[in-house]
């Protein structure tokens, strides 16, 4: 693993990464049409129920943002093969870079292009949970909560049976990316009724510090690397 790679898996990161996944959930849901952006399960629910019902508005409003996200993730895949050893940006800036893009782009826009919008947020948050994968060394999603609320209930029930430290910090872990998110979530909820589709800026304002911390680091470690 190398030293950047570290820093992709720090707590404080993961933490910054999934306040922002339950903020963009929460601004789509609020304000664009009721519209999972991270929580494909729930798209999926929606739209097979308004296809069988008939409403095929309704179905197409979920379908086109689950696949988005699947678009998002084929991407990430492709950027994360072709530019793992890049030096000038380090790909994961890269696509921190892309989802604030996305996100500046996606608050210009009115309520009447709530399917763009959806669309953009789902793509970006693909982009984001297929490339910080890792808490700690350990498999995560930064943008929902079902795969974390199962391995950390399970890091729990082992620690309980074992007393090992290590399953103890990992349940720790996963609480809480997911206590995070939730506030995330709640903040995107409240900030919505004020500042309506411009919300999501914040979200841009979390990501720009995850990309400062990865920069600050990448150039600590290049000062070091250059002294030896």
């Amino acid at each position: 693993m190398t030293h950047q790679e570290q820093v992709s898996e720090a707590l404080i990161l993961s933490l910054f990464l999934a306040f922002s996944g339950g903020l963009q959930d929460a601004y789509t849901y609020m304000i664009r049409d009721h519209v999972f952006a991270n929580g494909q399960t729930g798209n999926v629910v929606l739209m097979s129920a308004g296809f069988m019902e008939g409403n095929w508005k309704m179905g197409l409003r979920y379908l086109i943002p689950v696949l988005a996200f699947a678009a998002g993730i084929f991407l990430a895949e492709i950027i994360g093969t072709r530019y793992k050893w890049a030096r000038l940006l380090h790909w994961r800036q890269g696509i921190l870079l892309m989802e604030i893009g996305l996100m500046i782009g996606v608050g210009l826009l009115s309520r009447e292009y709530n399917l763009l919008a959806n669309c953009m947020v789902s793509f970006a948050c693909a982009l984001q949970v297929q490339t910080f994968r890792k808490v700690c060394g350990h498999a995560y999603a930064s943008t929902m909560c079902i795969g974390n609320l199962r391995s950390g209930t399970e890091a729990l029930s082992v620690y309980l049976r074992h007393r090992k430290k290590e399953d103890k910090d990992r349940a720790g872990y996963y609480f809480s990316v997911i206590a995070v998110f939730a506030v995330g979530a709640g903040t995107g909820g409240l900030l919505s009724g004020y500042f309506q589709e411009k919300t999501i800026w914040i979200s841009c304002v979390i990501l720009v510090l995850c990309f400062l911390l990865m920069e600050l680091d990448r150039l600590e470690q290049e000062a070091k690397d250059y002294k030896e």
